[in-house]
């Protein structure tokens, strides 16, 4: 007699089975709505060849590698970088889009009131920031002084004689400028040029007696000795400059003026998509090799993110606001 053993284990395998099958049907197709799944555009306001795109370029080399599809820096240099901030605040909120700016961003409000088609905080989400330039003052060989105390009695002896130039009406180094001028009830005379280069040509070929500056901006020219760095714009001294002080050291009050580069998506991005950019921006900034190309570049790795750095935007906006409307200022 043959015996036959049933078991009731059949039943429970298949079970397995088909959520086995299930489970890796679901990772399927998890993969294939990963992010990115096509190249991404990283959108930057200036022209190739300056601080932004180059840190951009450098984080779009990372994220590339990290993220398995390029990440391609498309140039939109124009209108105090509103061009690219338009093409990006008008784009799908899927990733794919994102803006790579800098602290000027904040300052297009209160610079074209009613003459832009974004918000400056409504229509972005800020993702990350991935390095800072300290503002620093630096003299060419026109007005050989050689402290911020020597510098603030020559403009308080001659009000309104001696010159400071910046990269143009609006830009970072003006609102430095005025910033520091109110501060210190000083009336400097503001020389608005068309971008960063030709401010340090007439500055070390001594048409110039001034500039607040970015510092990746002069950096070069302060270590050949071409230029003199007065103070530095941050609350503690710069790695770079270690034997300049701070404008608190110098006598010059609590006065900083840090700009950042960083990423910004349209508003709407979705969180998951923003953490991972996110992470991607803090690691791109603790590694070596960026810490290295920033420092070549006189600027330092920093991240702020998400939260952070959405409040810090809006701040920087009203303040920025307030300035320009103080000062009445306004862009052409």
């Amino acid at each position: 007699m043959t015996t036959i053993f049933r078991s009731n284990r059949a039943p429970a395998l298949f079970h397995q089975a088909l959520i086995a099958i299930a489970l890796i049907a679901s990772g399927a197709a998890g993969a294939q709505t990963a992010y990115p799944q096509k190249p991404v555009k990283l959108v930057v306001g200036f022209a190739a060849g300056g601080p932004t795109d180059v840190v951009a370029r450098a984080f779009a080399d990372h994220a590339s590698r990290v993220l398995g599809q390029p990440f391609v820096v498309d140039n939109k240099p124009g209108a105090n970088t509103i061009l690219a901030a338009q093409a990006v605040a008008s784009a799908p909120a899927d990733g794919y889009t994102l803006l790579f700016g800098a602290t000027n961003h904040t300052m297009i409000p209160g610079l074209y009131s009613g003459r832009v088609k974004f918000d400056a905080v409504k229509s972005f989400k800020p993702l990350c920031t991935v390095a800072t330039s300290p503002t620093v003052l630096v003299v060419g060989p026109a007005l050989p002084v050689k402290s911020l105390g020597d510098y603030m009695a020559s403009a308080r002896k001659e009000p309104g004689r001696l010159s400071a130039g910046t990269a143009g009406v609006g830009s970072s180094g003006h609102f430095a400028t005025e910033v520091f001028a109110r501060a210190n009830a000083l009336k400097l005379n503001h020389v608005p040029y068309k971008g960063a280069a030709p401010v340090v040509t007439d500055l070390v070929g001594g048409q110039l007696d001034s500039s607040f500056a970015t510092l990746g901006s002069v950096l070069s020219q302060i270590k050949s000795g071409k230029l003199t760095a007065l103070a530095v714009a941050s609350p503690k001294r710069s790695s770079l400059l270690p034997d300049v002080a701070t404008f608190a050291e110098a006598g010059g009050g609590n006065y900083s003026a840090d700009a950042w580069y960083g990423l910004l998506a349209p508003a709407g991005l979705d969180d998951a998509i923003a953490q991972q950019l996110e992470r991607v921006a803090t690691d791109f900034a603790k590694s070596p090799a960026a810490a290295d190309k920033l420092r070549g570049l006189g600027l330092d790795a920093d991240t702020t993110c998400g939260s952070a750095f959405a409040s810090q935007v809006s701040r920087e906006v009203v303040t920025y606001t307030q300035i320009a409307r103080d000062l009445d200022l306004k862009a052409d």
